[in-house]
This record gives structure tokens, C-alpha cells and sequence, in this order.
């Protein structure tokens, strides 16, 4: 079944602003984890947007999203957010969501693709 479940894409006008929601479904109680943000745009690689220490305390952003993105965890939903603002059409992707469970290794390399064993199916984020 699927395990991270994102939500809230969809289409915006460029300068608007736009929420992302990630629920995860497992049973993670016993230990932290780091979820995170990934995007891909058309023709591009897949890129870490944010990352957050579930249960912690640490973000971490991508340049390019610095100042107009912010990630956020409600504790009692099991649920991730990104809350998007001045958006632009560089920021049109699909919008991943995915966990592993956290270490410092893990989180030194929160931007890799590769630190992930569980991911969402993407939702989709057009900015016109």
C-alpha cells in the first residue's frame, strides 16, 4: 500500500502561493526519521526542496527556495507540509515526498535521492 501520501497540487498563477501536504501512514513510533520535499521538473533531475527531522527540530532548504518555501510536521497527524509563497514558473514539478529514518549521515546527505527508502507518487505543482 502506498505509505506517503501527498496532496495539494495543482495549478497557480506565478507570485501565488500554494500548500503541500504529506501524511505518512506507517507505524514509525519507537524512532525519528527525516522526511523531505523532492521535486522534478520537465527534462530535469530529481531535486531536494526541504528536509525536516520528524519529532526534531532541523530544516534544511535548497537555495533556490530559500526564503519562499517553509516545511513543517504536525506531530499528532504524522504529517509534513510545504507552504510555498512567490511562486514561479521555475518552480513547476511534480512534488515528491519521502522518509528514511534519521541519522547524521542520513541528514549530512538530506539533498541525495539515495538517503530514501520509502517515497510518495508525486503530486503535481504548474506555475502559469
Amino acid at each position: 500500500h502506498v505509505q506517503l501520501v501527498e496532496s495539494g497540487g495543482g495549478s497557480v498563477q506565478a507570485g501565488g502561493s500554494l500548500r503541500l501536504s504529506c501524511e505518512d501512514t506507517r507505524d514509525t513510533r519507537g524512532y525519528q526519521h527525516i522526511m523531505a520535499w523532492f521535486r522534478q521538473g520537465p527534462g530535469e533531475e530529481r531535486e531536494g526542496v526541504a528536509a525536516i527531522i520528524f519529532d526534531g527540530d532541523s530544516t534544511e532548504y535548497a537555495d533556490s527556495v530559500k526564503g519562499r518555501f517553509t516545511i513543517s510536521q504536525d506531530k499528532g497527524r504524522k504529517a509534513i507540509y510545504l507552504h510555498m509563497e512567490h511562486l514561479n514558473h521555475e518552480d513547476t514539478a511534480m512534488y515528491y515526498c519521502a522518509a528514511t529514518r534519521a541519522s547524521p549521515f542520513a541528514w549530512s546527505q538530506w539533498r541525495s535521492v539515495r538517503t530514501y527508502d520509502v517515497w510518495g507518487q508525486g503530486t503535481q505543482v504548474t506555475v502559469s
